[in-house]
C-alpha cells in the first residue's frame, strides 16, 4: 500500500513536469491500474510476486522504447483497436468485482464466501455509490467513491456488524518508513516477462485514448505526438523505479480523467497538492494499514462501479468508428476468442506451458486478434 501510493505520487509529478523527454506535461492523477490486475494475477500465482517485479523490470523498460516511436506506430491503434482493448479490460475486471462481494480470498477459506451480511455490505456501499454520482451536486456527485467506501456508509455498516473488520495490524504499524528497495526481490521468467510486455502495449494503448481524452476534454484541442510519447516514456520509466520499491504498474485512471473533463480543473498546482498528498501517505504505514481494513464486500460495491466505467469507456472509443460489418466483426471475433478462450482454459492443455500462459489471458488475446484483424481485413467506410 505505501509503495502504491508512493509511485503513484512520483507518476503524477514526472507526467506534470517531463525531465528529458518522459513525461508528458498534461495534468492528470496517476495510481497503480486495475488493467493489469487479470495478467499480475496469473504471474503472481505461478510464480510469486517476486516474478511480478522482474517481469515489470523488463517490460516497462520496454515500453520505453513504444514511446519514443509512438509517432511512427499511433496509426496502427486506431479507436477499433484501443476500444477492443479497453473492453476487454474491463469484461476481464468483473469476475474480480463479484468475488469482492463475496467477500474474497480468506472468505472462501473460511466457508463464509457469499454469506448474507457480505451481500448486505456490498449492496448498501453499490446503491450509496450510485444515489452520490447519479442524484447528488457538485461535491456529492464526484465523491460518491469516498462517501460509498472510506468516510461513510460502507465502512460503517461493516462496524456496526461487528467482527468483520481487524484493527490489529493498524496498532502494530509504525507511524513513519519508508518503502524498503528490493523488499520484495526480483525474479524473472520469459513468460511472465512476455505476458507484461504485452501489457505494457496494451496499456500504451490506453493511454493514447485517456490522454486524448484529457487535452480535448480540458483544453478543447487534440494530444500533440510528444504528449502521447512523453506519457508512455513517463509510465515506463516509473515502472522500472516501481518494480524496485514494489509499486505495481501505474495508468491515468479513466475515471480522474472524466473528473478533469468534467470539472475543467487543469491548473497544476492542484494536481502538485495531490501528489504531495499522496507521497506523504507513502510514508505513513498506519494509514495504509487503516486503508487495508475496508471489508472486500465494501470494495467489490464500489469498484463494480470503476470496472463498469471501464467497459464503458471501450464502448465509446468503439463508437468512434462506424459500426459497420468490418469494425462489428473485428470487436466481436477478438471479444469471442478473448473472453471464451479465458472461460475455457483446458483448451490450451495441449499446448507448450510458455503459450499456456501467454494465450490464457482474454487481454492479450482480444489484443492480437484485434490488431491483426484490423491489419489484414480491407478497409470499410461504409456507414453503421
Amino acid at each position: 500500500m505505501q509503495s502504491a501510493m508512493t509511485i503513484g505520487g512520483l507518476t503524477t509529478l514526472i507526467q506534470l513536469f517531463p525531465v528529458f523527454g518522459f513525461g508528458m506535461g498534461v495534468p492528470t492523477v496517476m495510481g497503480v491500474a486495475f488493467a493489469y490486475m487479470p495478467i499480475l494475477t496469473t504471474i503472481g500465482m505461478q510464480y510469486g510476486i517476486s516474478a511480478i517485479f522482474g517481469a515489470q523490470l523488463v517490460a516497462a523498460f520496454a515500453s520505453i522504447f513504444i514511446g519514443m516511436f509512438i509517432g511512427k506506430i499511433r496509426k496502427f491503434f486506431p479507436p477499433i483497436v484501443c476500444g477492443t482493448v479497453v473492453l476487454a479490460i474491463g469484461l476481464s475486471l468483473y469476475n474480480t468485482a463479484i468475488n469482492y462481494f463475496g467477500g474474497g480470498s480468506a472468505a472462501q477459506a473460511a466457508g463464509t464466501f457469499g454469506s448474507p451480511q457480505f451481500w448486505i455490505l456490498a449492496l448498501v456501499t453499490l446503491a450509496v455509490t450510485l444515489a452520490c454520482s447519479l442524484f447528488g451536486k457538485g461535491y456529492i456527485k464526484v465523491s460518491g467513491m469516498i462517501i460509498g467506501v472510506g468516510v461513510g456508509v460502507g465502512y460503517v455498516v461493516a462496524l456496526i456488524m461487528g467482527g468483520i473488520i481487524d484493527f490489529t495490524p493498524v496498532a502494530d504499524a509504525a507511524i513513519v518508513s519508508a518503502p524498503i528497495p528490493l523488499h520484495f526481490g526480483l525474479e524473472f521468467h520469459p513468460d511472465a516477462i512476455i505476458i507484461m510486455i504485452l501489457m505494457y502495449i496494451v496499456q500504451a494503448v490506453q493511454t493514447i485514448g485517456d490522454v486524448s481524452s484529457t487535452t480535448m476534454g480540458g483544453f478543447g484541442r487534440d494530444a500533440k505526438d510528444t504528449e502521447l510519447g512523453g506519457a508512455i516514456k513517463g509510465q515506463g520509466i516509473c515502472g522500472m523505479i516501481g518494480a524496485l520499491i514494489g509499486g505495481l504498474p501505474t495508468d491515468p485512471f479513466s475515471q480522474n480523467v472524466g473528473l478533469i473533463c468534467t470539472t475543467k480543473v487543469v491548473a497544476k498546482r492542484v494536481f502538485v497538492i495531490v501528489s504531495a498528498i499522496m507521497l506523504l501517505a507513502g510514508f505513513c504505514p498506519k494509514l495504509m494499514s487503516l486503508i487495508a481494513t475496508v471489508p472486500q464486500p465494501v470494495l467489490g460495491g464500489a469498484t463494480i462501479t470503476v470496472f463498469a466505467a471501464i467497459t464503458l469507456s471501450g464502448i465509446q472509443l468503439i463508437s468512434e468508428q462506424p459500426l459497420n460489418y468490418r469494425n462489428r466483426m473485428i470487436v466481436g471475433i477478438s471479444l469471442a476468442l478473448g473472453v471464451g478462450i479465458a472461460g475455457a482454459s483446458e483448451i490450451l492443455q495441449f499446448m507448450p506451458q510458455l503459450a499456456q500462459n501467454i494465450f490464457g489471458s482474454s487481454l492479450v488475446v482480444a489484443f492480437i486478434v484485434c490488431f491483426v484483424l484490423n491489419l489484414i481485413v480491407p478497409e470499410d467506410d461504409s456507414e453503421d
